[in-house]
């Protein structure tokens, strides 16, 4: 099984993180005038064509002003996954650092981040047939008995991996039924290897805020959300042939609506779910943040002492 070889970049790179409904976007638009940017996507969700207001996707305004790498790659019935991410990334990057434009690598997906610093093996196991089967499965037996036998078959990955998180958890499941082996082994022996990119001038940022704050934010978020045609969003998506069950129509925002859509939930139950799931994986979020030992933390009013520790830093 190949994988990816650490490799040194020669480009000014800035890391912006955080949990959703931070703030990231409008920073990272200050960032770009200020050190003439193009910015790199970290998030999972925005990869998907036609999953715009759910995704929180930048404008068409805000797309036009700087160029966004890594948004709309793939349809919602394809598979996208961090070993994709990391060569869809390193291709956008040696692309802005020919140009001698400063990279600005932003989003709230922490495998990304951490799959493109310290390395991801490039080709784990996929199988279409197996796939099928566990979203079968999924569909017919539940979420908490395909979790109980990840957990059974790689306790590492069932700590680690949410049992709400079904993409994760259909990897997990198709990895080692695919190979024999369980994705935990395969990212301690990647690990071992110490790969991963090295860039020669890098300044890593995260941005955090009171909890009250935060959640008062996702709850605004979520209902403006609605009122720009969330729900409208999904019924197009069904209608295209996007079925409910899969992976990208499962992730907060489309599960909720999806429910709402097959009369599991009215819509209050669906905006209250969707406000409390939503701040939950803001708490996952900040807690696997929380480990990284390259960010410099600031408040998320704080732009312009972060647009003075990022110049001081990178001396541009």
């Amino acid at each position: 099984m190949g994988i990816l070889k650490s490799r040194t970049i020669d480009c000014s790179v800035i890391v912006l993180v955080g949990p959703t409904a931070i703030g990231k976007t409008s920073l990272s638009l200050q960032l770009v005038e200020r050190f003439d940017c193009e910015i790199v996507s970290m998030d999972s969700m925005q990869v998907y064509r036609h999953m715009d207001i759910g995704t929180a996707k930048p404008s068409q305004e805000e797309q036009t002003l700087v160029h966004h790498h890594l948004i709309d790659v793939v349809n919602p019935d394809e598979q996208y996954d961090a070993a994709r991410f990391v060569c869809d990334a390193l291709e956008a990057i040696d692309s802005i650092a020919g140009r001698k434009r400063t990279v600005l690598l932003t989003g709230g997906t922490g495998l990304y981040q951490k799959a493109l610093f310290e390395g991801l093996f490039a080709a784990m196991p996929t199988n279409q047939k197996i796939r099928h089967r566990l979203q079968h499965r999924l569909k017919e037996e539940g979420r908490e008995v395909l979790y109980t036998e990840l957990c059974k078959i790689d306790p590492a990955s069932g700590k680690r991996i949410h049992k709400n998180d079904t993409q994760r958890l259909l990897r997990g499941l198709e990895i080692y039924l695919t190979s024999g082996r369980t994705w935990s082994e395969l990212l301690q022996e990647q690990k071992q290897e110490g790969q991963g990119v090295h860039f020669n001038r890098v300044y890593q940022v995260a941005l955090t805020c009171e909890r009250d704050e935060l959640y008062q934010r996702i709850e605004q978020r979520s209902n403006i959300m609605i009122d720009r045609g969330l729900i409208e969003e999904v019924e197009k998506l069904r209608a295209m042939g996007y079925s409910a069950e899969l992976p990208s129509m499962q992730s907060i925002g489309y599960r909720h609506v999806n429910n709402l859509l097959s009369n599991e939930w009215d819509r209050k139950t669906m905006l209250e779910y969707l406000i409390r799931d939503t701040r939950r994986y803001a708490k996952r979020q900040m807690t696997w943040f929380g480990k990284n030992k390259a960010l410099n933390w600031f408040d998320r009013k704080k732009k312009e002492l972060v647009v003075e520790k990022i110049a001081n830093a990178l001396s541009i």
